[in-house]
């Protein structure tokens, strides 16, 4: 879903008649939606068991990529990325409460490798939106025929996901929940991180194709390079987070992200770009799995902490296409990747709120399985 559609962003840009500057309101919508929606999330993880959960906002995610290839002007261009925010949101807090769950039965770290798969996701899904750009198949058809797939997809994978019976035990949190101080601090890693990612994923074909001059389908390979580093790191990830616990992760992913982005702001030429978004994709990648899995663990209702953190982070998709787009406007993307170096330079420096995340809980819920809801 995010693969496709961020690869797929000149062509929207141009499908819609709009700039640089007006293509950085559109894109501020996608977190706009998810803030929005999130604080009702804890609610909804409360009421409704994780299977249908995750299955509905999976569906409904899905499905509203179709929305993002339609729209003719700027003001349906933002209602369409609106609505996929909104639903992203929503799955995004399913998807992770399920995580902590597994990784409480495995008793170690793995939240990584499931966001490893997110990243095979963003990869797959850039290099299909490449192929698709290059034999001319028309965006609209693509994202029709991907939304019906993926949703048929998630919604059957769901049926094999875990319950976890404590969480309906447990008071109901209220309707609209606001982040605490320990979740805040989590997430404003996050957030550093989640502006990374998004610079990332929906700026760098436009960059490659703007400031280096790269044609249509070299700039969607920007996007396949930095998910195929996030990709392979997530994957390993729960190792180097097993050997060199969450705060060291944290601060050499810093260290990392930084020097993508200078490489970025720096480059001469092609190559060097492709390899500072590559680096960028590197550095980022532990980053999101450690501190949802830190979320997690604070507090009695996961769902309500992960929405918290994940709506903290999310200000990062509300903030970022605005400001990179607005200082691009009024000079270029190089100058705007300068505060992407800054921002995921912090991370390193705020390492030690994630220092709790290597904690796993090593007693195992009792777990509901389809097997058992079938008795």
């Amino acid at each position: 879903m995010v693969g496709s559609f961020a690869a797929r962003v000149p062509w929207i840009a141009s499908h819609v008649g709009i700039g640089v500057g007006h293509l950085a309101i559109g894109l501020l919508m996608p977190g706009l939606g998810a803030l929005l929606a999130l604080p009702f999330s804890g609610r909804l993880a409360h009421r409704y068991p994780f299977r249908p959960l995750v299955a509905g906002t999976i569906v409904g995610f899905c499905l509203s990529l179709v929305l993002l290839a339609l729209p003719t002007s700027l003001v349906l261009l933002c209602l369409a990325l609106l609505v996929f925010g909104a639903t992203a949101g929503l799955a995004d807090m399913a998807m992770n409460a399920e995580g902590v769950l597994v990784e409480k039965v495995f008793g170690r770290s793995v939240m990584s490798s499931f966001h490893g798969f997110w990243s095979v996701g963003v990869l797959v899904g850039s290099a299909l939106s490449a192929l698709a750009s290059h034999a001319g198949i028309d965006t609209r058809l693509q994202f029709a025929v991907e939304a019906v797939a993926l949703a048929a997809l998630g919604a059957a994978a769901a049926r094999f996901l875990l319950e976890d019976p404590s969480e309906t035990e447990l008071a109901a949190p209220p309707t609209f929940a606001l982040p605490t101080r320990p979740i805040v601090l989590i997430g404003l890693v996050g957030l550093c991180a989640v502006f990374g990612e998004w610079a990332g994923t929906d700026w760098s074909a436009l960059f490659i194709r703007k400031e280096l001059g790269g044609s249509a389908s070299v700039a969607a390979l920007a996007v396949s390079a930095f998910a195929v580093t996030m990709a392979v790191v997530r994957l390993v990830g729960d190792r180097v987070i097993r050997k060199l616990g969450p705060v060291r992760t944290v601060r050499l992913s810093g260290v990392c992200a930084a020097c993508g982005a200078v490489a970025i702001v720096l480059a001469p030429g092609l190559a060097v770009g492709l390899g500072g978004f590559a680096l960028l994709g590197m550095g980022v990648a532990l980053v999101v799995p450690l501190v949802f899995a830190a979320a997690g663990r604070v507090g009695p209702h996961p769902a309500r902490s992960i929405a918290g953190v994940a709506g903290v982070a999310y200000a990062s998709g509300l903030v970022a296409p605005g400001v990179i787009g607005g200082i691009a406007a009024a000079s270029s993307l190089t100058v705007s990747f300068l505060l992407v170096a800054c921002l995921v330079a912090t991370m390193a420096l705020a390492a030690g709120v994630v220092g709790r995340a290597g904690e796993i809980v090593r007693s195992s819920p009792t777990i509901s399985t389809p097997r058992d809801a079938a008795r």
